[in-house]
């Protein structure tokens, strides 16, 4: 089975895997494909989405390996999260 099998599946990192979510994480996905690469508190204001809500739709996200996510450059107490679902 390859990769591209396992996603066409619903198998981890892939929109199938992201549709099975609540609201609020198909909303930071979406907002992460439009954006590309979004802070925490960036996707809390292109999503309208209080930032507990935010940090748990993250949480629910990586949970299915649809987002990656890497220290700041310009702040390393921050985490960029760009989203890792193959279209």
């Amino acid at each position: 089975m390859s990769t591209s099998d396992l996603d066409a599946e619903g198998g981890p990192g892939s929109w199938e895997a992201v549709a099975e979510l609540p609201p609020s994480a198909k909303l930071v996905a979406k907002a992460l494909e439009h954006h590309g690469r979004l802070t925490q508190s960036q996707l809390a204001e292109e999503t309208m989405l209080p930032s507990r809500t935010v940090r748990y739709a993250l949480t629910r996200l990586e949970d299915v390996d649809a987002v990656d996510s890497r220290f700041s450059f310009t702040d390393a107490r921050k985490r960029v999260y760009s989203l890792a679902v193959d279209e």
